[in-house]
């Protein structure tokens, strides 16, 4: 049967919000726009509801209404970044011989991208590591998106057996870590490289049965 990925529990306080419109749409596609601009120039502290509603030509308390603080419209940013950073991996798949080697690969592009604007991924970075229980939605998204994008470089679900799921848990925390670490200046990219490609070997690790489980117990 094919292995289902584990949903995030909703909040029982919250209920299920209504789709948005296009308009509302359009409206959070120039918030997030504004955000990712304003980070790209200053940081994470560069990033002002004030300054992002007059950016996006939306009212401040609107603005407050899609996102309660700045720590949720960075994350919601941070989605926002690796949905297009999908698109474009879609259109040019990673070419590796194994699993691994291809989620190595297409994780090493994710670096590329995020190096090429250290600020706006400092800021999305901060934000994640600042996020509390009120950012949960926004935090499952991201780890939603980077699943997929690990799934896709994997063949999709259809090829993800349960070890391998357990496997790309660990190449989420391993490549956040990783982004950290090369943000604060404490790991260099080919260290980061390392790394990565170190833990994504465990896709194409054999899977033991369950008749050799307990083997050497």
């Amino acid at each position: 049967m094919t292995p289902q990925l584990p949903s995030p529990s909703p909040s029982p306080s919250l209920s299920p919000s209504p789709p948005l419109t296009e308009r509302q749409r359009e409206r959070r596609r120039r918030i997030l726009h504004a955000t990712a601009q304003l980070a790209c120039r200053g940081g994470f502290e560069a990033v002002q509801m004030r300054e992002v509603a007059e950016s996006s030509q939306v009212a401040l308390g609107t603005l407050y209404r899609y996102f309660p603080s700045k720590v949720h419209l960075l994350v919601a940013t941070m989605h926002d970044q690796l949905e297009r950073l999908h698109a474009t991996l879609r259109k040019s798949p990673p070419a590796g011989d194994t699993a691994g080697d291809r989620v190595a690969q297409t994780l090493m592009r994710a670096f590329g991208a995020l190096q090429r604007e250290p600020r706006l991924a400092e800021a999305m970075a901060r934000a994640l590591t600042f996020a509390d229980r009120s950012v949960s939605p926004e935090v499952d998204q991201v780890s939603r998106q980077t699943t997929a994008i690990i799934l896709d470089a994997i063949g999709g679900l259809e090829n993800a057996t349960p070890a391998r799921l357990s496997a790309v848990r660990v190449i989420e925390h391993t490549w956040l870590s990783t982004l950290i670490t090369w943000l604060a200046g404490r790991a260099s990219l080919a260290q980061v490289r390392v790394d990565i490609e170190t833990v994504c070997r465990l896709l194409d690790l054999p899977e033991t049965g369950p008749g050799r489980a307990s083997a050497h117990a």
